[in-house]
């Protein structure tokens, strides 16, 4: 068998799991408001579990409401009520052989106020988080031993439930990091000062739990090995935590990493190479007896593998792979590993939730719509369907009409299919979005689609196929604005750029803040030109989850790429360009000997008008509708398509 190590079976305390791979916990918003488990939540887990992962952590799960609620739609654990609900998740994913643990978490001081109904949020210590921005009110010491009695409870609740155990979220800067680390726990009670003092929370949570839910209900605890922040918790510290844990009784350590202030250790943007963080995991391992679940930012399974094979960690976990491809599992067992549908670790995922909504992945539109598209009537009955074009949006179309049963044939007028892609993968560190992109080419050029390259498709030439209808997805062109000087040769798209059409000399001003013209700055940045990257908003990387501009600001400033905002361009001259300040609309110029316009796209139209003519069915997708990112792209095709 292929991967041998991640599809061993493996044993946690009394919970044999029928391979190596977890699924950690995510937020997923998709909860009833009162915490109960619905539908919706219950079909996005069990789709996993059908798709062959071994353990399922459970999104964080609040333990109390009044300062515990950390998300809109967060599933609970603090009332009777929830029971029954619970019930019903753990028997949906134990029919697949899955097993699944209940995660118990409270936010502590990474909360915001009106999430807990304008209440001041609480913490340890009044120590106020830099990303939240509010000042906690110190928890007093009977109000501890009730947030310690309310993990238990929660524990006690998921065991009537049916779970196959808990996780204690004590990592990520949440409460119960909180209370553990020297940098957010300044007590003078018996919950802070020493060690002892601030691991005794989790002493007196552990302990009860044991004795009233049995040695064979498993208790897993998470912990950031590394807080990343200067007087935080350092490796030395866990290691001892981590064996002070295992003497409590616990069955399993879950290492991660970082607080919400080094958010790019926690959720690594795409930027991280796969097992960038294995040194903490496998330093934990080194010094306890029990089992290691660790996360380490794992896209492919020949890292999960190799990363059990050098004994890093007992069982590998993927969070976003499993948002990205529900089969990940499954299709690695099976051999299938170029069909899996690739993370590009863009953190659209947790831009939809910092949004106020629930879990989406950009690359798979079922992502937290499993309910939605639940069941893809196949009524094609063999049909043709014209895909004018081969980009995401016309390849995920087209592969959702092959599912249902149609017969689906792509005009691709280009030499390969990827559209967009074969531009959006050229700029540095975009490794992840390449193995994207070959992934869905392959599944396309695999499914028994017919495809037709270097055809730029025509209405007389559609017609011929006698289609039942007609997906335009040609795609969007780049913007260029009518302004003085434009036409002149050193003035480029971003397009041009990274497809070495046109070569960028000398210094460099690119003109858009947007995803497209942060990469180009990168990218030119470090070939050695000298870049300014002017966005005429407020700020850059609109859209972006915050610690993916973090991380953009910080290889910006290695590489010394120059960001001004609030800047408009005028002209381009010769030697430089005219801007104007959006706020003052004074005029300045800046120095430039190449000018790059990275202003997005808009829809290719040219041969919309002339199929709509045409034909009585006709679909609109894409750039072509609507310019997008990689997100609305693949929705926009699979939702389209699904109802075709």
């Amino acid at each position: 068998m292929a991967y041998e190590k991640l599809f061993q079976r493996g044993r946690i305390g009394s919970m044999k799991l029928k391979n190596r791979i977890v699924m950690p916990a995510m937020g997923v918003s998709l909860a009833q408001p009162g915490g109960e488990a619905n539908e919706h939540i219950i079909a996005y887990y069990e789709e996993r579990a059908k798709g062959g992962v071994g353990l399922i952590i459970t999104e964080i799960t609040r333990v109390e409401e009044t300062y515990g609620t950390a998300v809109p739609n967060q599933l609970g654990a603090y009332d009777g009520r929830h029971v029954p609900h619970l019930e019903r998740l753990a028997e949906r994913v134990h029919k697949y052989g899955t097993k699944i643990l209940l995660q118990l978490q409270h936010p502590g001081r990474e909360n915001k106020s009106d999430m807990i109904g304008g209440r001041q949020i609480v913490a340890p210590s009044p120590i106020m988080c830099k990303v939240t921005k509010e000042m906690p009110r110190e928890l007093t010491t009977a109000e501890c031993e009730g947030i310690m009695k309310a993990f238990v409870k929660g524990a006690v609740l998921a065991q009537r439930a049916g779970m196959d155990g808990v996780e204690l979220h004590a990592a990520h800067g949440y409460l119960l990091n909180e209370f553990l680390s020297p940098y957010t726990n300044k007590r003078t009670d018996r919950y802070g000062g020493s060690f002892d003092n601030r691991i005794r929370i989790m002493e007196e949570m552990i302990t009860a739990i044991r004795f009233l839910c049995g040695k064979d209900f498993v208790i897993s605890v998470r912990i950031s090995a590394d807080e990343f922040v200067e007087g935080g918790l350092k490796l030395e510290d866990t290691i001892k935590i981590a064996r002070t844990l295992e003497s409590f009784g616990i069955d399993v350590i879950n290492v991660s990493s970082g607080i919400y202030e080094s958010a790019t250790t926690v959720i690594e943007p795409a930027s991280y190479p796969q097992g960038w963080k294995k040194h903490l995991a496998a330093a934990i391992k080194e010094n306890v007896k029990i089992p290691v679940i660790a996360v380490n930012n794992i896209k492919e399974p020949e890292v999960a593998e190799q990363l059990l094979e050098e004994n890093v960690c007992d069982f590998a976990a993927l969070g976003r792979a499993h948002l990205a491809d529900a089969e990940w599992a499954k299709k690695a067992k099976e051999g299938r590993g170029e069909e899996i549908n690739r993370c590009i670790g863009c953190l659209y995922c947790f831009t939809s939730l910092s949004d106020g909504g629930h879990i989406k992945c950009a690359v798979n539109p079922r992502c937290g719509r499993e309910v939605e598209y639940s069941h893809l009537e196949k009524n094609g009955n063999g049909q043709k369907v014209a895909v004018i074009g081969g980009g995401p949006a016309g390849m995920v179309a087209a592969l959702t009409l092959k599912e249902r049963g149609w017969e689906p044939v792509i005009f691709e007028k280009s030499d390969r299919l990827g559209g967009q892609l074969n531009i959006a993968d050229k700029p540095i560190l975009k490794e992840k979005l390449a193995a994207y992109k070959k992934s869905l080419i392959y599944r396309t050029e695999h499914a028994g689609i017919d495809i037709r390259l270097n055809t730029a498709a025509d209405v007389e030439m559609v017609k011929e196929l006698q289609p039942a209808g007609v997906f335009v997805a040609t795609g969007g062109t780049p913007i260029i604005p009518n302004l003085p000087g434009v036409e002149q040769p050193h003035v480029m798209t971003a397009e041009e750029v990274l497809t070495e059409k046109k070569e960028a000399e000398g210094s460099v001003l690119v003109v858009g803040g947007g995803v497209t013209g942060m990469e180009t700055a990168e990218t030119l940045a470090s070939k050695g030109h000298s870049v300014i990257l002017i966005e005429m908003a407020k700020e850059i990387g609109k859209g972006l989850y915050r610690s993916m501009l973090a991380d953009y600001m910080i290889r910006f400033d290695k590489l010394g790429v120059k960001v001004m905002t609030y800047e408009r361009l005028m002209a381009v001259g010769a030697g430089g360009v005219k801007v104007m300040n959006t706020i003052t609309s004074q005029l300045h110029e800046l120095p430039a000997d190449t000018v790059v316009l990275a202003l997005g796209v808009k829809p290719d139209e040219s041969l919309t008008a002339q199929f709509e003519d045409a034909f009585d069915e006709v679909i609109v997708i894409g750039d072509a509708d609507k310019s997008g990112r990689i997100a609305e792209a693949a929705l926009d095709g699979y939702s389209r398509a699904s109802v075709f």
